[in-house]
């Protein structure tokens, strides 16, 4: 017998989503009697989520295909103040309309995993109750029940404070309107789950503890890891910058290609988490060895992509790559960056041209490319940093290839 009774729990465990549980087993007993209803938050801090977010959104997923309800919380109240969990410097204040904008942008990534509709997964927004509250009320009603002593014994404010940072009344706040998001999802969804990383542990707590006191109610918390790679990088982020989920900041290719750049000792824990292939050709895939681990590596990059961006979008990439990278020839979804052809008239200095094309952030990272070697012009090595493109770099299918190392390639194609 496993160590849980519902499938929503054994799915979770086995695939590498817990950290911890307040109560697994009174948990594991409610969600195998039937379905529940839970819920992660997702505040509006940029235009697009990204592949840091993904974990959080698979473990809905989940909780969806093993019968019970999703609750996509998105946090338009609640980003108006700011989260100081896992930062040590107070996070910049969005305007209104910066918030309208970025909910707009991050809801487009969740109904590619979750199905919404009458008795579906649910999309909220805690701005219809938090825009509302009337202070002195609110203050009278649910902060007694919050005590200073509690609050400084949380990492993320006791990390603030170690390091002589300060933290902002306004910051103070947000674990006390957080648990009352709770509170407000157990009363109009009946929510008794609330899930998140396991920097959250304290704030979800807060939430548990107020329904308790409140509603009389047991509810529970889960969290998940923390989520490095092996070499200890945080998830989401690549040399290019972060990994937004949103096509139109990160294309299909350019997503594929970050997972089929994971380092060997994540691919099986990758495939866990972010695909949904079964777990035995999972644990085949993860014994490959030497260069056969590449073969997983496409596998996951081409599971994931399906799931964010469909099979065709990950099909076309992965062909992309193989034509790029193991046939030898051009393909046709690589990044393109459109220039001015007069541009090349004048003389395009290369460094600038690696930073027009995402391959590197600054001049400075471009220069020591070009110095140790890895930079290339149409697969030719560039060895002079001071190289200028002209139209003679144009080649017939009309554009300029630029790679930094093996796997990053861009167009750029003048206009």
């Amino acid at each position: 017998m496993g160590k849980f009774k519902s499938d929503f729990l054994r799915i979770l465990d086995e695939r590498g989503f817990i950290h911890q549980i307040s109560d697994p087993e009174a948990l594991d007993e409610k969600a195998a009697r039937g379905p529940i209803t839970g819920y992660i938050g997702f505040d509006a801090t940029a235009s697009s989520l990204h592949a840091g977010s993904l974990l959080p959104i698979m473990m809905l997923y989940w909780m969806q295909q093993t019968g019970h309800r999703p609750v996509a919380l998105m946090g338009g109240g609640t980003t108006k103040v700011g989260d100081p969990s896992g930062k040590d410097e107070t996070r910049k204040l969005l305007s209104e309309e910066q918030i309208t904008a970025n909910l707009k942008g991050i809801k487009q990534v969740f109904s590619k995993f979750l199905d919404f509709g009458p008795g579906k997964a649910i999309m909220a927004n805690n701005a219809d109750w938090l825009d509302n509250l009337n202070y002195i009320a609110f203050l009278r009603d649910y902060g007694r029940h919050f005590t200073i002593n509690r609050m400084m014994t949380f990492e993320s404010v006791k990390m603030r404070l170690e390091r002589e940072q300060p933290l902002t009344f306004l910051e103070f706040n947000y674990m006390i309107l957080q648990a009352y998001d709770f509170l407000e999802l157990y009363r109009r969804e009946n929510c008794v789950l609330q899930m998140g990383g396991s920097d959250q542990w304290g704030n979800i707590i807060n939430g548990m503890e107020l329904i308790r006191r409140v509603e009389g109610a047991q509810a529970h918390a889960l969290t998940s890891p923390l989520l490095t790679t092996a070499s200890g990088a945080k998830m989401g982020k690549s040399v290019g910058g972060a990994v937004w989920l949103n096509a139109d900041l990160l294309s299909p290719y350019e997503y594929w290609q970050y997972w089929r750049n994971t380092e060997d000792a994540d691919v099986g824990r990758f495939l866990r988490l972010f695909t949904t292939l079964p777990l035995d050709e999972i644990a085949r895939l993860e014994a490959l060895q030497g260069a056969e681990i590449n073969e997983a590596k496409k596998v996951l990059a081409s599971e994931a992509t399906a799931m964010l961006h469909g099979r065709k979008a990950a099909e076309e990439a992965a062909a992309t790559a193989r034509k790029t990278f193991e046939e030898g020839r051009l393909g046709e979804a690589l990044p393109t960056f459109e220039i001015p052809a007069s541009s090349l008239e004048e003389g395009l200095g290369l460094l600038t041209a690696m930073v027009t094309a995402g391959l590197a952030r600054s001049n400075g990272e471009a220069r020591r490319a070009v110095k140790s070697g890895a930079v290339k012009v149409n697969d030719e090595k560039a060895a002079d940093e001071r190289m200028m493109l002209t139209p003679d770099h144009v080649n017939a299918d009309g554009v300029i290839k630029l790679s930094f190392g093996k796997k990053r390639h861009a167009l750029l194609k003048p206009v």
